[in-house]
């Protein structure tokens, strides 16, 4: 790990954002922030697109080596600045595993397949732009909470936790979801409430909102 990396990330405001924020606070990273929202215009620009030619967010800088898309974000930060004491990746090769499918299955299920889908056609959000299609709203919500079974399956053994007694980088995706999913009216499962009270109390948790907060306002 290096000693004092040099970390900028760019990018505030959605629940794909506080992603990286709130894995850089678990870690206790210091790193720079360029507030920068989507759909504002700042995405576009000169000096972004060349860093970023999808024009997304959010975005890391380590030194001279970028990436993009939030979960791949949490992922190498989590191999890249994990200790024995901050961890939010499992070490053993099946827990390893575990932790892989947790978050594939947010990221594709809950985030992309559902989540994402509604905002693109919720008159209150992307509808503008993709078209308001309120069947189709309702059609991904009931995804949602059809997939959301399988943690409710996992959270039904007490564990605190996706992958037990451990906090790792697929609490932070899963967390992030049921957030929006709460903000949409969805709803969540009833195991699922405890679990996201006790995660919200986590001090890096505060500390990601507070810092995912854009300078221009999202449209």
């Amino acid at each position: 790990m290096n000693a004092t990396p040099d970390l900028t990330l760019w990018g505030a405001g959605t629940s794909r954002t506080i992603r990286a924020h709130w894995a850089m606070h678990e870690l206790g990273l210091s790193y720079k922030v360029k507030p920068i929202g989507p759909r504002t215009g700042e995405t576009k620009t000169a000096e972004y697109t060349r860093l970023n030619p999808r024009q997304k967010i959010p975005l890391l800088q380590d030194g001279d080596f970028c990436i993009g898309e939030s979960a791949a974000i949490v992922a190498y930060l989590s191999r890249m600045y994990s200790t024995p004491e901050r961890s939010l990746i499992p070490e053993s090769t099946h827990d390893y595993a575990a932790w892989l499918e947790w978050c594939f299955f947010v990221v594709a299920e809950l985030d992309s397949t559902s989540l994402y889908v509604m905002r693109r056609h919720r008159a209150d959000a992307l509808g503008h732009i993709y078209g308001v299609a309120p069947e189709v709203v309702a059609q991904a919500a009931e995804y949602f909470r059809g997939q959301l079974r399988h943690v409710e399956v996992a959270l039904a053994d007490g564990r605190p936790f996706l992958m037990g007694e451990r906090f790792s980088s697929a609490d932070i995706l899963l967390t992030t979801c049921l957030d929006w999913a709460i903000a949409y009216g969805v709803g969540i499962c009833e195991n699922a409430l405890p679990y996201l009270e006790r995660i919200q109390r986590r001090e890096a948790y505060q500390r990601a909102v507070a810092a995912n907060v854009p300078v221009a306002p999202l449209r």
